[in-house]
């Protein structure tokens, strides 16, 4: 008898009919187990650990495949050859077909593959540039040899390696490029803004390119300050225009003053000297028929004189109406102007400022709280359930929302309080000389008039709430840190269970 052990035995004589070409019958199976480990048949029982063994090594990586595994441990456990041997035909029977199978996905698979790759080199390529163009042309080269039906995997291999390696290169330059030309923009801003500083529409258009260039950058948010920027732009051409027309009609107006009063000047000097005439004329007269020529002289100068100073005052009226009616539209003009800047710091959807304008007003605030040494509370709200309810509604209904409680709010606030949307469906509430407890109070009753004003949306009413922190700004805090301060508590209100007010500590 062989000293082997039974499950290489099992094995061999799997082998053994497999390249006998016979059937895998129990017989066959038992005379080449048997002539194998040169036993009888009747010497050894149903070699069931041994069958065992060999079925753990079968692969069972498909779902069909398993069943079929199954099949036959079930037979084994049953000693029945019959069914051994109708299972394992059967799991041979799917092992042909799924290796004749397994080439075609596996190769479709491959040539999918390849073809994202390709995709995806085509939509990053426009976003790395086409100033080096040895890079380009090895991308162009790569996206075709990954195309190539009779592709050589190993050189796509090494040149999608070469591509990663470059592409690393490449990508770091491009966002150092991003980030230095976003830093001189910002630096060009600066200087326009401060050297034009008196010019209020200026400033204000500035401002807005600042806030454009402010990362992080995306396609919708450069096309609304686009939007507002030209909106703004037009409306201080024409406007720009209208000043400047009634600046040169004030010019028009001084030079013709100035014209008249020299040319009254000329009328009384020569008044004058003829009135100097006159009174030689009658200081040598010896008779009075001498005096008559001369008296007749004086009297017409006199008419004369008369007649230009009528002249020359209502000519003075008239440039001083026009000159009233000019300082009148160049003030409705300057007011056109600061209207248009003060919209590039609104956001256009509630009228509640932008980051810009609160930026503004926050810096404003904190220099009258310090030189007043008052308290400055700033409030940070978040919607609750926003995304719910845009998705249930609909975009529409969800900036309707936000009008909804920014409108709210103003019934709320004081005359010296500031609303802002800080982004999204947050907005922060600046309250000046205003004691951490008396703004959370405040922040609260909002909370309760929104409660009774409900939201109506197509007849249905719906409750909007908010979660909100509140914060103290303390001596030296800048407001960036006072932000995060507050928003962390309303953070914290959302884990308590939203529609709640917590104060910052």
């Amino acid at each position: 008898m062989s000293d082997r052990k039974p499950a290489e035995i099992a094995r061999d004589a799997f082998k053994l009919i497999a390249d006998r070409k016979q059937q895998p019958s129990p017989a066959n199976y038992e005379a080449a187990y048997h002539e194998i480990a040169g036993t009888k048949s009747t010497d050894i029982p149903f070699p069931e650990d041994a069958l065992r063994k060999v079925v753990l090594s079968l692969p069972a990586h498909e779902a069909g495949l398993a069943k079929a595994v199954a099949s036959v441990e079930s037979a084994i456990a049953k000693h029945n050859w019959a069914a051994f041997r109708n299972s394992l035909l059967d799991y041979v029977s799917k092992v042909d077909t799924h290796g004749e199978q397994a080439g075609r996905p596996a190769d479709k698979l491959n040539v999918e593959v390849r073809e994202q790759v390709a995709r995806l080199m085509e939509h990053v390529a426009p976003a790395l540039g086409t100033d080096d163009e040895r890079f380009t042309r090895q991308v162009h080269e790569l996206i075709a040899l990954l195309r190539n039906p009779s592709i050589d995997m190993a050189a796509a291999k090494t040149a999608l390696s070469n591509f990663n390696l470059k592409l690393s290169f490449v990508g770091e330059e491009q966002g150092a490029i991003r980030s230095t030309l976003l830093h001189l923009l910002s630096l060009m801003f600066e200087n326009i803004s401060a050297l034009g500083i008196e010019d209020r529409w200026l400033v204000g258009q500035v401002q807005v390119l600042m806030e454009a260039a402010t990362p992080p950058l995306n396609l919708k948010r450069l096309d609304d300050v686009k939007r507002k920027l030209l909106d703004v732009i037009a409306k201080q051409t024409d406007a720009k225009a209208r000043s400047i027309e009634a600046q040169a009609q004030v010019k028009i107006m001084l030079a013709t003053f100035i014209e008249r009063l020299s040319q009254m000047t000329a009328t009384t000097g020569q008044f004058r000297n003829e009135v100097d005439d006159f009174a030689k004329v009658v200081e040598h007269a010896q008779a009075l028929e001498e005096i008559g020529p001369a008296l007749q002289t004086v009297l017409l100068a006199t008419r004369n004189m008369e007649e230009s100073a009528r002249q020359v005052g209502s000519e003075l009226t008239s440039i001083r109406e026009r000159a009233m009616q000019a300082e009148e539209e160049i003030i409705k003009l300057q007011g056109e102007l600061d209207k248009a800047s003060v919209q590039a710091r609104l956001d256009p959807l509630t009228g509640a400022l932008n980051r810009r304008g609160l930026d503004e007003a926050f810096a404003r605030e904190i220099q009258m709280a310090r030189r007043k040494g008052s308290q400055l509370c700033l409030a940070m709200l978040d919607i609750d359930n926003f995304k719910v309810l845009n998705d249930t509604h609909g975009h529409k209904t969800g900036d309707a929302a936000l009008s909804h409680l920014v409108a709210v709010a103003r019934t709320c606030m004081r005359p010296q309080d500031t609303m802002a949307r800080y982004g999204g469906e947050e907005f922060v509430i600046l309250l000046p000389e205003t004691s951490l407890e008396h703004a959370v109070e405040t922040t609260q009753r909002l909370q309760r008039e929104l409660t009774k004003r409900f939201f109506l949306q197509n007849n249905e009413r719906l409750l909007i709430t908010f979660s909100a922190g509140v914060a103290l700004l303390e001596a030296n805090e800048t407001p960036d840190d006072a932000v995060k301060r507050a928003d962390h508590a309303m953070y914290l209100a959302k884990r308590a269970g939203k529609n709640r007010v917590f104060a910052a500590t």
